[in-house]
């Protein structure tokens, strides 16, 4: 009986393990947040920074998160907030482009001092919308959450702009969708400061 010789096993190379975060942003301590508001996208956020935080072999003195979203699912963004103020690395923000509801939530979290915004920013803050159906006795149950949301929000804002509840409601939720300029917002507290076109990015990203 004829013998078949097999071809020796090759040899298949493991690729080198990704850099902290997979790129090269995410390494550096810069997370961007340029996206829908969403369990998702807050999900990568959370994992992200718990990352951060348990990595002995890299550690940031601050994390730059960079934002830009039109907003989006409230409790997501509630989640994030409650794991920014939970880091033990300072976390940074930088609003771009356009940061709205939900996103603005997040983005008023960031270490006092050191949240940021370009000249440009488009700023959204407002109530919360939501919607629901259901039989009655389901709806009025539903009703209990929103109350608490709304709660939940004005503590939000009192806590990370150091305004009145009565200011706040005037100012910043309203009845009707409240539009800021970036010197707007830093004069509500909501931001620190404006990087103006003259500083270059290396110097607010270091």
């Amino acid at each position: 009986m004829t013998k078949i010789a097999l071809p020796p096993p090759t040899t298949v190379p493991v690729p080198a393990p990704a850099p902290f975060g997979g790129g090269k942003l995410e390494a550096s301590g810069i997370y961007l947040l340029h996206e829908e508001i969403s369990d998702v996208s807050c999900a990568n956020l959370v994992r992200y920074i718990f990352e951060a935080n348990l990595d002995e072999g890299r550690k940031f003195e601050h994390i730059q998160l960079v934002i830009n979203s039109p907003g989006g699912n409230l409790q997501s963004a509630f989640g994030v907030c409650d794991v920014i103020q939970g880091s033990m690395i300072p976390i940074h923000t930088i609003g771009i482009g356009l940061i709205a509801s939900a996103a603005l939530m997040i983005f008023m979290t960031g270490r006092r001092g050191e949240r940021v915004i370009t000249p440009n920013t488009g700023i959204l803050s407002h109530q919360w919308t939501w919607g629901s159906f259901g039989k009655e006795h389901e709806l009025l149950a539903k009703v209990k959450e929103f109350d608490l949301m709304k709660d939940r929000m004005i503590k939000h804002y009192k806590k990370h702009t150091g305004l009145s509840e009565k200011k706040i409601k005037q100012y910043l939720l309203p009845p009707t969708d409240v539009w800021l300029s970036a010197q707007e917002a830093v004069k509500l507290h909501i931001a620190d400061k404006i990087v103006e076109p003259k500083i270059k990015f290396r110097e607010v990203l270091k």
